[in-house]
């Protein structure tokens, strides 16, 4: 009887072992079916980093969307000034010219920094929102090589990526700083309350 404990204990071991690795490896098959599922076929030529950018530059662009929602709301006036008939129309054109790389009729053929810069200059006479969130808009989409999706065969130079970032740190001080001759902001871009 003492000599089949022995071999009847690494029997249990084992089972339990290979009981335990088909539960993970069919765990892990469903997340590999559920992620080739919800899948795109172009992310086959993507490795991790490559998809991470993709990821990255999208959601970039989705929080600028949502700060240019938020400025025609703080700035009405804005959106009418670009010629569109609602804000929802004007947001839908700026996010076009900016994901399809087309110049801004009211910005002239600027881009990038020198759009920027015009778009908060006193000389502007048109919607500041919209040339605002396209002037970060393409500096980004510049600064990543002009692409919003990454592949195994791009590269993305991080020295553009950091320019890119210290611009729109820049362009946040500008918001919240150009006024014009009478002293008033440009655009508002904090909400006003009654502290302030």
């Amino acid at each position: 009887m003492v000599a089949s404990k022995p071999k009847f204990f690494p029997r249990l071991l084992m089972a339990g072992a290979l009981t335990c690795l088909c539960a993970c490896t069919q765990q892990q098959g469903r997340d590999v079916l559920e992620q080739f599922g919800n899948g795109k076929p172009s992310e086959l030529f993507q490795t991790s980093v490559d998809r991470l950018a993709t990821l990255s530059m999208r959601d970039n662009l989705q929080s600028l969307y949502l700060l240019m929602n938020k400025l025609y709301l703080r700035n009405p006036n804005q959106w009418k000034l670009s010629g569109y008939v609602d804000a929802a129309t004007a947001e839908r054109q700026i996010r076009i010219a900016i994901e399809q790389r087309q110049p801004l009729p009211q910005l002239g053929n600027r881009r990038d920094l020198a759009a920027l810069s015009y778009a908060l200059s006193p000389e502007f006479r048109g919607d500041r929102v919209g040339a605002f969130i396209y002037a970060i808009g393409s500096m980004l989409i510049t600064a990543h090589g002009g692409r919003t999706e990454f592949y195994m065969t791009d590269t993305i130079d991080p020295l553009f990526v950091n320019n890119a970032a210290r611009n729109i740190e820049k362009a946040t001080w500008m918001l919240s700083q150009r006024q014009d001759a009478n002293g008033v902001l440009l655009l508002f871009s904090n909400e006003i309350s009654e502290e302030g």
